[in-house]
């Protein structure tokens, strides 16, 4: 608004970049105002952009990693790669604090890259002390698929850490297969000439579309913890997971269920014939040091 904003062009111009930012962030469809306080927090959001892009060349990130569990044998069959920043400031912080400006900012293309080729040097060093079917899951963003040759990053960290292709499972978010489905359909299927196996994260949260689904070239369905939280006694939730559960079972494709916490819900996913399960029933994502502990005792 002039002159409350700005006086001349290009602050108002700036100041309106801002509101409308604001507002797509806020679902789009809507109206949202300048103010003071969203100067201050896109401030705060090119210094942590700038950060991010040091800490990445000062090895200030890490990959914790979360077990994943054959539920007809209780045995580690892999793990998810989990990226975390040790901010040298704020300290441990969460995915859920930086990825979403990664996204934004496209340095989501240079970490994730980072993130492929370190857990795939990580499964190398595993199968190198004897754990020779181990499979690491890695997730994938679909800014990736859109606007980087992920097949060529794959591809090369594969090539540097001698990775055997069978062994990297790659993840992605239903949202993300179905944004630009025909482009992210010839690279799924060129990732998968390489030997990788994919997976749909998540799945049942997202735009779900069977055609789509026959169309991709998927090996693995990832039942969300949305769906796993309140089983076995919420109705709705044991009616969708038994239902992926036979979707996929019938598509011939290995399903997993995350975020699996009690005892009860293991049961469950055994009893529907679920293949695989992650979550802290039996380890929250830990170090290469503490997974590899893990294998030891096993």
């Amino acid at each position: 608004m002039y002159p409350i904003d700005g006086t001349d062009v290009p602050t108002l111009i700036k100041h309106a970049g801002m509101a409308m930012y604001t507002a797509k962030q806020q679902g789009k469809n809507r109206i949202a105002f300048y103010t003071d306080a969203l100067d201050s927090n896109n401030m705060m959001r090119l210094s942590l952009a700038t950060e991010m892009r040091q800490g990445l060349k000062a090895n200030e990130f890490i990959v914790y990693y979360q077990p994943q569990i054959d539920l007809t044998n209780n045995r580690i069959v892999g793990a998810e790669a989990l990226i975390r920043w040790q901010h040298p400031k704020k300290g441990f912080m969460s995915p859920l604090d930086f990825i979403p400006l990664a996204e934004e900012t496209g340095f989501i293309e240079a970490l994730g890259a980072w993130v492929v080729s370190t857990a795939c040097q990580q499964c190398k060093r595993w199968h190198d002390q004897g754990y020779s079917d181990f499979i690491m899951a890695v997730n994938l963003s679909a800014r990736q698929f859109l606007f980087t040759d992920i097949v060529d990053t794959v591809s090369s960290a594969l090539k540097e850490t001698q990775l055997p292709a069978q062994y990297l499972e790659l993840e992605i978010t239903e949202n993300g297969l179905m944004e630009r489905a025909d482009k992210v359909i010839d690279s799924l299927d060129a990732l998968k000439a390489l030997g990788v196996s994919l997976s749909i994260d998540d799945f049942g949260t997202g735009y779900s579309s069977l055609s789509y689904l026959k169309r991709f070239p998927i090996d693995k369905l990832k039942i969300d913890r949305a769906f796993v939280k309140d089983l076995p006694a919420d109705e709705q939730d044991a009616a969708i997971s038994k239902s992926i559960i036979a979707l996929g079972k019938s598509m011939k494709l290995t399903i997993i269920a995350e975020g699996v916490e009690t005892e009860a819900q293991r049961e469950f996913m055994i009893a529907e014939g679920c293949n695989e399960m992650q979550g802290y029933l039996f380890s929250q994502p830990v170090s290469s040091e503490d997974l590899e502990n893990l294998l030891k005792k096993e």
